[in-house]
Parts: structure tokens; sequence; C-alpha cells
């Protein structure tokens, strides 16, 4: 599970007021809940474009610091895609890349160097 943040002064809440239809229009009908750090997120058993398996995602809520955008993608190996189901693939890329832009408000190069920034923090990470 990937949690992403929000930009500095920016609230999920305020991007996306309404997750459960914001994540339906992406990806399809949502089929049920999966708990995650005490949060519960919806996930997509049957996703509309069919590069995907399956797509877990939500609002990770913490107390006493701003919630965070969980998200899971699973994709399918694309050696078992069919070609009509190969040119989905763009229009998957375009999805996750669309929503993960609306909640965050970060493109996916900003989203990439705040995922290296964290990771260059952690301390459980030997660089030697």
């Amino acid at each position: 599970m990937k949690e992403y943040k929000m930009r500095r002064g920016e609230y999920l809440e305020e991007r996306i007021p309404d997750m459960e239809e914001t994540i339906e229009d992406y990806f399809g009908p949502i089929t049920t809940t999966q708990e995650y750090k005490g949060s519960d997120l919806y996930v997509i058993g049957e996703p509309d474009n069919p590069v995907f398996e399956k797509i877990v995602a939500g609002t990770v809520e913490y107390s006493g610091k701003k919630d965070k955008l969980g998200v899971e993608f699973h994709e399918r190996d694309p050696t078992e895609l069919g070609p009509d189901e190969l040119e989905a693939a763009g229009e998957a890329v375009d999805a996750k890349n669309d929503f993960l832009l609306e909640a965050t408000g970060r493109d996916a190069k900003s989203r990439r160097e705040s995922m290296k920034r964290k990771v260059e923090d952690d301390p459980d990470h030997d660089f030697d």
C-alpha cells in the first residue's frame, strides 16, 4: 500500500469531498471495503479497465496529523493481455495519474521526488 500526502496547506477532504464517488468515477463500482491502519478503504474487485485486477483506495486517517491517500493497484501481467487489453494500458496509466493528481495536487514527477525524499530520510535504510 502506498500512502500519498497532500501539498502543503491542502487537505484530502477538501480536494476530494466524496472519496467513494470519485473512486467509482475513475475505476468502477466498489465491491467491498478493506481495513488498513484502522481506516476502511474501498475495494474495486472488478475495475472497468482490464489492465487492473483489483484496486484498493481511500482515506487513511491519522489522529493529530493530516489524512493521507492510501492506494494499491493490482495489475495483470502484461504478457497475459490480449491486443484489445493492451490498448487499455495507456488509459490505465492516465486514470492512475489523473486520480493521484486530483487527490494530492502533485504530478507524477513531484510524487516520485517526495517518495525519494521519504526513503532518504528514513533512518532504517543503510546507505553504506
